[in-house]
This record gives structure tokens, sequence and C-alpha cells, in this order.
């Protein structure tokens, strides 16, 4: 089964938890000072919210998936969709290890499909000391910077 991912960049997760808890009838899975992620059943969706956006909004949205078949299937359609895809592997982002691709829409929205393969202590994988050479982030396609 698919879960629809919807990343929102934030300035205040305090007071962000409290809005969307209350907007979405549950207390986040997940907290952290900088995210906060919700597994909600009803709708079926993996929400997350994080300081790490580039800009507040909208950051990006994805597609969840239960297995490495469904990952690949997903995988294919995305290529098929015309826009260049951005395999990125096994990488560590959102306090999760995941396999992960990246591609971006008409609109200009980064899409990504992942298949989660458990979690991470730290947002991307490697702390503030780990040389950017040795860093394999979650970097989305035309992202400035990465995690």
């Amino acid at each position: 089964m698919k879960r629809l991912h919807i990343n929102i960049s934030v300035q205040d997760i305090p007071q962000s938890i409290t809005f969307y808890s209350t907007l979405l009838g549950a207390k986040p899975t997940v907290v952290k000072p900088d995210y906060a992620k919700w597994m909600l059943d009803d709708p079926h969706v993996n929400f997350a919210i994080t300081t790490h956006g580039e800009r507040q909004g909208l950051d990006h949205l994805g597609i969840q998936v239960d297995d490495r078949g469904e990952l690949a299937d997903l995988t294919q359609r995305l290529q098929a969709a015309g826009n260049t895809l951005r395999d990125v592997g096994e990488t560590s982002c959102c306090y999760a290890r995941s396999d992960k691709a990246w591609v971006t829409d008409p609109q200009g929205i980064a899409w990504e499909s992942f298949f989660t393969l458990g979690a991470e202590t730290t947002y991307a994988g490697a702390d503030k000391n780990t040389p950017a050479a040795e860093k394999k982030t979650c970097c989305k396609p035309g992202a400035s910077a990465c995690c």
C-alpha cells in the first residue's frame, strides 16, 4: 500500500505541532527539535514539518511505499513521466534511512518516492562535523543546499 507524503517547511516547530495536531486530530509519531511527523491512517498520509526547507511553505510531496517492488514500479512511472529522475538510492534523511528517488513535476514541485529502511539519529544521517564529501543526503532536485 502506498502512503502520500507531504513535507512543509515551518518557522516554529512547537507552534506548528500544536496547529497540525489539532487539525489532524492526532499527536505526531516523531518529534525532534527541528522536525515532526504524523503517520496517519485516516487520511493515509505521512505528514511532516521541518525547519530545514529553503523557504517556508510546501517543501515537497512524495509517495512512500511498503516494499522494494512497489518502489521499482513507482520509479519506472516517474521515469516515464518525462522529467529527469534523480535516483539517490539508499540514503539518510528526516531521521530515517530510505531508498529514494526524486523528480520535479511541470510546476517545479519536487516529488520523492521512497521505501523506509529504518530510523536515524540525525536529520541527514551525519552530524555537523561530518565532511560534506562523506555525507550522502536527501537532497531534492534543484536544491541549492543539502540537509
